[in-house]
């Protein structure tokens, strides 16, 4: 079982490397000042291209927590 500890090191790399890449392309449109503006309070509806990039970014960081918890626990079963 501790053999699978280097490939769940390298996939957990991977994926955070994928994932930090959907959080720039999530904030790329936003611009410096959609924080601090007047109206940055009003909700708007995820379309196409960004409903999909949101829900993969969400799903790319789930699979990145369930492997971050099995590289945890792996090492543990040898012991």
């Amino acid at each position: 079982m501790l053999a699978l500890l280097p490939y769940l090191n390298i996939a957990q790399i991977l994926i955070s490397v994928v994932l930090i890449g959907l959080v720039l392309l999530q904030t790329r449109g936003m611009g410096l000042a959609a924080g601090y503006s007047a109206d940055s309070s009003i909700f708007r509806t995820r379309r196409g291209f960004e409903r999909t990039l949101f829900h993969l970014t969400i799903g790319v960081g789930v699979v990145f927590l369930l492997l971050s918890i099995v590289s945890v626990v792996v090492p543990r079963f040898e012991s």
